[in-house]
């Protein structure tokens, strides 16, 4: 059941709590500048690595799961389609209604819903097609 939801909520309900969680008076995008880890490079760069950082990446890996996700051809695979669309939905409604969410950080987010969404539908017509060998 809960491999039946879609992945992509994990980087949003992970951006609220830091977000909510977080002091008032600080800007929306202060908490996720939190360095975790910083590496010398070999080049003499100094590459961070942000709390920020590490939710875009959490949401690249939701991503990458729903699209392989969404080649299965299923009634779940439908009810699964239709909860990526109320993800989607959730992120635009709180990116324009809800200030701790107007960052660039929480538009990616956002972005990997849709994304989510439009690769969804396009993997599973193209499968589905396949398997009903038309085209």
């Amino acid at each position: 059941m809960l491999l039946n939801l879609p992945w992509t909520i994990v980087s949003l309900i992970l951006y609220n709590i830091i977000a909510f969680t977080s002091s008032e008076a600080q800007a929306p995008e202060a908490p996720f500048n939190v360095e975790l880890f910083s590496m010398d490079l070999l080049s003499g760069g100094n590459w961070s690595f942000t709390l920020g950082d590490l939710v875009l990446l959490i949401a690249f890996i939701a991503l990458f799961i729903e699209i392989v996700k969404s080649a299965r051809i299923s009634n779940v695979a439908l009810v699964d389609h239709g909860l990526s669309i109320l993800v989607f939905i959730i992120c635009l409604v709180e990116f324009i209604l809800v200030p701790q969410a107007a960052t660039s950080l929480f538009f990616f987010i956002m972005f990997t819903a849709l994304i989510d969404v439009v690769g969804g539908f396009s993997v599973g017509l193209s499968a589905a097609r396949r398997d009903l060998g038309v085209g």
